[in-house]
């Protein structure tokens, strides 16, 4: 009977511990990358239950959930901010998502359509129609991304130096043989003008060189139909395009296109975090900075920028702005 006694005893001091534990584990699972997305509803379900109440007697619901605009690229974590923040299903939060692309975001968020943005850089026009409209923006870096250069894989070349491109899109190079490959014309493929992966191109790459006029039929102005031009086009070996690095390796892979070292930095998520490849550049979060206070939109853009915040960022496969922090 005495062993009996301390047997329950044990079980009784055991099995709370125990499920502590597995609570902790449960909530730990949201800042692994490598989680497929069934195991993770349970994860966002914990995060949710911590991050919910962002501000002490606010709750994020359907009713005061801020407008939510940004960038293609952004679409995945515009949509597990809506997972995370509402406590809704991935497949509910995809059909909340509704984006204008980085220029027109910018526009919606200057004439009030939109509350916060989550977007890369803007353009220099685009700061400048937000001064003439006597509107201030407040941006704080949430990620990272990398600019990288599209060929097909039937084209030899693995790798470009940062002259070398810049000599391409400038008109300078205008044939594969003159980066030791085939004797074949290159076709470079662009953005058009204002869009975010073209003011990363201006930038970072192009520095003030002006680019070669091309043809319309170059200039595409989708960014997975850019990628799908570099893939199928007939002369496959001749085409170079760009883009940016989440949107070509997590959104719209294509078997048909390499993505091009530069100087010899293979683009990854981790060479885009601590820069050591070479075209890197935040996006942002933004409001206008007149958002009051206590209002949602400014709620959710100090959110994530915590730390809770950032680890949904890296949840996604992005590559956190600030990385060594947390």
């Amino acid at each position: 009977m005495k062993k009996y006694l301390i047997f329950v005893i044990v079980v009784l001091l055991i099995l709370p511990a125990c499920k502590q534990m597995k609570q902790a584990q449960d909530t730990l699972k949201i800042t692994t990358p490598e989680n497929t997305a069934s195991e993770n509803e349970g994860a966002k379900s914990a995060l949710l239950e911590n991050t919910a109440q962002i501000s002490e007697g606010f709750t994020f619901t359907a009713e005061n959930m801020p407008i939510i605009d940004g960038s293609t690229a952004t679409i995945p974590l515009i949509s597990a901010v809506y997972s995370v923040l509402l406590g809704v299903p991935r497949s509910e939060a995809d059909a909340m998502v509704n984006v204008s692309g980085t220029d027109d975001a910018y526009s919606q968020l200057i004439n009030g359509a939109a509350d916060i943005l989550l977007v890369y850089s803007p353009s220099p026009e685009t700061l400048a129609s937000a001064n003439g409209q006597d509107v201030e923006l407040e941006m704080a870096p949430i990620g990272r991304d990398g600019l990288v250069f599209l060929v097909n894989v039937m084209n030899p070349v693995r790798s470009l130096t940062p002259d070398q491109i810049v000599s391409i899109y400038s008109g300078k190079l205008e044939n594969w043989k003159d980066v030791n490959s085939k004797d074949v014309e290159i076709k470079a493929f662009q953005r058009p003008y204002r869009s975010g992966s073209q003011t990363m191109m201006d930038e970072l790459v192009m520095k003030g060189v002006p680019m070669a006029e091309t043809e319309v039929e170059y200039v595409i102005g989708e960014m997975g139909r850019l990628i799908d031009a570099v893939a199928a086009y007939n002369n496959a070996e001749s085409a170079i395009g760009y883009n940016v690095y989440y949107f070509v390796s997590k959104m719209e892979m294509n078997e048909n296109v390499r993505m091009l070292s530069v100087g010899g930095v293979e683009p990854t998520t981790e060479s885009i975090s601590d820069g050591s490849y070479p075209f890197v550049s935040d996006f942002y979060a933004v409001i206008r900075k007149d958002a009051p206070y206590e209002s949602p939109e400014r709620i959710l853009f100090n959110w994530i920028q915590s730390e809770d915040g950032q680890n949904l960022v890296r949840h996604e496969g992005y590559a956190a702005a600030n990385a060594n922090e947390y």
